[in-house]
């Protein structure tokens, strides 16, 4: 016995994203329906001679379940399979010419091969096999009932549904795959930005470490040698100096191997000074000299290091991304430092201590369009690791193109160490 599959609400093509398509399974049905109804009555008396109330009765029952086959078309299938076997088998009450079609009409034979293709388009392959295995055997078993000679168009219902479940089926699988493909490709885009999100991450805190245990080797250093560098001091504050070197030494120690997580062996030059505000004008000329016109102007203020590096590798990253998507295109670099006044974006007024270091990075269309994109050494992740780096410090981030065809990075860095998050 063919299985009954779970309940599908759907109608067929419910998924599709035009809405004609959508509407599409119902137009057929609904002409195949109307059509065949009455030309099946038609047939069925003034051709084969069949009672009227009862080939009324086998047209409703053979073209009123295609409306049905919309949302359950096995459903439909077993009723109109069910009333095409009793149509057969009624034709042979009656005498009806050798050169008629039988057991199944054309009419039956029209719609039975609509109702297989919306067959193929929602069940499996083995319910279709025995769709179609149920088809065969009922078309050998009336054969034996033959009323006229035998010939290869009895068996037309077989070959035409088996085409139909065929097609439908081979539609339905493609559509399946396509749209687990791009299932697929959304899960995968996801995972590529959270992996990136975390990879700047992990290079965040990478450098911040170098920052940070500059410091406190500083600190380590000067503790160390403040009693033989400052004269007469009191033994319990030689003591004070031993235990603020000791807890520096610990804290190191710590951070190194909480940080030893997050090395790999790709990972090179970590151990050099990280660089600042000083280094974009280099970065800036190595740029201009690779590929075309860059303006810059720079900025000689003291900024905290975590701002510099961070203001470094948003120029970096930004520079790159001209090399990439548009090069020889005149390009921008600005540093200042300003201290806002008024409101900000959010409605908040800014403290009296809050400036902030202004990094602007705009380039024009290029002079011509690339080819393709240049495939350059990347120093980090784009606008991913912009955003990050930006969020480390508490600043803003603005990021898009202009209308000239050019494109905009602005990011603003707090300086003010209370500002800094």
């Amino acid at each position: 016995m063919i299985p009954v599959e779970a309940e599908r609400p759907r109608a067929l093509l419910a998924g599709a994203s035009r809405r004609w398509v959508r509407l599409l399974p119902w137009a057929v049905a609904f002409v195949l329906c109307v059509a065949l109804l009455p030309t099946t009555i038609v047939v069925l008396t003034a051709d084969y001679g069949l009672n009227g109330g009862l080939a009324s009765a086998l047209a409703v029952a053979q073209a009123a379940p295609l409306l049905l086959a919309v949302v359950r078309p096995l459903q439909a299938w077993y009723v109109v399979f069910v009333a095409d076997v009793a149509g057969a088998l009624a034709l042979l009450t009656v005498d009806f010419q050798e050169r008629l079609l039988w057991p199944f009409p054309p009419m039956e034979i029209v719609g039975y091969v609509g109702l297989c293709l919306a067959l193929g388009l929602r069940e499996r392959r083995r319910t279709l096999l025995l769709v179609w295995l149920a088809t065969a055997g009922a078309n050998v078993g009336l054969g034996f009932a033959v009323p006229h000679g035998t010939g290869a168009k009895d068996l037309l219902l077989t070959i035409l549904g088996g085409v139909a479940l065929l097609l439908g089926g081979a539609l339905r699988e493609r559509y399946e795959v396509q749209r687990r493909l791009a299932e697929q490709e959304t899960i995968s885009e996801a995972e590529r930005g959270r992996r990136t999100l975390l990879e700047e991450r992990a290079r965040i805190a990478r450098e911040l470490h170098d920052v940070v245990a500059h410091h406190m080797s500083v600190i380590t250093v000067q503790a160390d040698t403040a009693e033989y560098r400052l004269a007469a001091l009191p033994p319990d504050v030689r003591e004070e100096f031993t235990s603020i070197a000791a807890t520096a030494r610990e804290s190191l120690g710590e951070m190194r191997r909480l940080l030893g997580v997050l090395r790999n062996e790709e990972a090179h030059g970590e151990l050099v000074p990280q660089p600042g505000l000083a280094q974009i004008g280099q970065l800036v000329e190595a740029t201009a000299r690779t590929v075309g016109p860059v303006d810059f102007t720079g900025c000689d203020a003291e900024v905290p290091e975590a701002v510099g590096l961070s203001a470094y590798r948003i120029v970096q990253e930004a520079l790159a991304n001209v090399v990439r998507h548009a090069p020889g295109a005149a390009t921008h670099v600005s540093l200042s430092v300003a201290r806002p006044a008024g409101e900000q974006t959010d409605g908040q007024r800014e403290g009296p201590g809050g400036e902030r270091l202004t990094v602007l990075v705009v380039n024009e269309p290029p002079p011509e369009p690339p080819a393709g994109p240049l495939e350059v050494g990347g120093t980090g992740h784009g606008l991913v690791g912009m955003r990050e780096r930006v969020r480390l410090v508490g600043g803003t981030l603005d990021v898009g193109p202009l209308p000239d065809g050019g494109f905009r990075v602005a990011a603003q860095l707090p300086l003010t160490e209370e500002d800094i998050t």
